[in-house]
């Protein structure tokens, strides 16, 4: 009787967060989702109508989505891999007894804090600015012409600062997932003559796999919506060479004022987003038990 009270105590305690969380999340997607079967453009308040599908099939078929579903995988790719592999060399070099290691951790994971839209302005304006950039500098230094990062690889610069500020999160989490590891069984290995790089393949890598896995769950579902750096640096450009999912449905209903079409690429994004979550859960799932 006492535990029965006692969860419908705790019960109600949370419901209030809970039900918050709710309005939070389904108002919104359930406003979204009744947008995205009206025409209803900004430009002609109170000339809503019905418009069935037929603004999912606009946005289906349009060029730019394909374009954009590519661009995005291209993008969630190249981030994780520079995340991940980086992430683990940073690790390894930070589990080193050092002098200062404390502070060095600190200035690592410093890239993490700063704001999105302040990290794109100081990559596009400081480092591949082709005129008074860093790389610029250091390029006409060794007699090389200056190379415009943002108009002839946009995408791959995009890449580059996105990772540049998502690094320390993989770093922090798998120095965490480092520094649980067994000394013992480096010893062991290391008096069974494995040498540095078997240990690390045999021994380190099989402990980072769960912390690997849940990195790359937690930076896909943040990756898919990246956002204020396309914005900052080049605004989807040139023509479409670095615009996602999420920058198409900004066009489509804040630049065009189709919000119609643009609900409806949000929904669809939202599907893929989901679908992508599902299978990183389900292979988080087969590896938690192993």
């Amino acid at each position: 009787m006492a535990t029965q009270h006692s969860r419908t105590v705790a019960r109600l305690m949370i419901s209030p967060a809970v039900i918050l969380l709710l309005l939070w999340m389904i108002v919104p997607l359930a406003m979204t989702l009744y947008f995205s079967f009206l025409r209803y453009n900004l430009l002609m308040p109170g000339m809503e109508e019905w418009a069935g599908f037929s603004n999912y099939r606009y946005f289906l078929t349009d060029p730019a989505f394909f374009t954009a579903l590519r661009n995005t995988l291209v993008l969630v790719a190249g981030v994780l891999l520079i995340t991940v592999i980086g992430g683990i060399l940073l690790a390894l070099l930070l589990d080193q007894p050092m002098w200062g290691q404390g502070i060095v951790r600190i200035l690592v994971i410093a890239p993490f804090f700063v704001m999105p839209t302040v990290s794109a302005l100081v990559w596009t304006n400081m480092f591949m600015n082709p005129v008074n950039g860093l790389f610029a500098h250091a390029a006409k230094a060794l007699g090389l012409q200056p190379y415009d990062f943002l108009a002839q690889s946009p995408l791959l610069s995009i890449t580059l600062i996105v990772a540049w500020q998502w690094l320390p999160f993989a770093t922090l989490i798998l120095l965490t997932a480092l520094q649980s590891l067994d000394s013992e069984q480096m010893e062991a290995a290391a008096m069974d003559g494995a040498g540095p790089l078997s240990r690390f393949i045999y021994v380190t890598m099989p402990h980072l796999t769960r912390s690997v896995t849940v990195v790359i769950l937690i930076q896909t579902i943040f990756l898919l919506s990246v956002f204020a750096e396309i914005l900052v640096t080049t605004n989807g450009g040139p023509g479409t060479a670095s615009t996602t999912l999420t920058y198409l449905v900004y066009v489509q209903s804040m630049l065009q004022f189709d919000v119609g079409g643009g609900a409806a690429g949000g929904i669809v994004a939202v599907i893929l987003a989901n679908i992508v979550a599902i299978f990183l859960m389900r292979m988080i799932g087969k590896n938690l038990q192993a």
